[in-house]
């Protein structure tokens, strides 16, 4: 897949956008994105966390996360680059489709 370059100022304003309606936010501090989520319950949290797993190593790019019960809180950045990439963009847009049931 080769080295992931970070996004540009061109690419953050035309990306970015459509993640924050969707509740992504800014790290502050970092460049990276922060989304928590809220489940029914455990069973429904841990199905959407396998659902990610199975798509972040297809990608090779693993997220950083916590889970306790029904919560799970996802941070995204691309250690390669030391920032956003279109990879994290990519994940985003994953995670977002398979938290929906």
């Amino acid at each position: 897949a080769g080295k992931a370059q970070r996004l540009s100022q061109e690419e953050r304003d035309q990306l970015l956008p459509h993640l924050r309606n969707a509740q992504w936010t800014e790290v502050v501090g970092r460049d990276a994105i922060y989304k928590e989520f809220l489940f029914k319950d455990f069973n429904q949290a841990f199905g959407f966390m396998s659902r990610v797993a199975l798509q972040a190593e297809k990608m090779d790019h693993h997220p950083e996360w916590f889970n306790v019960y029904n919560k799970v809180q996802i941070t995204l950045s691309t250690h390669d680059c030391g920032g956003l990439s279109q990879r994290d963009i990519t994940l985003a847009t994953f995670i977002e489709q398979a938290a929906v049931f």
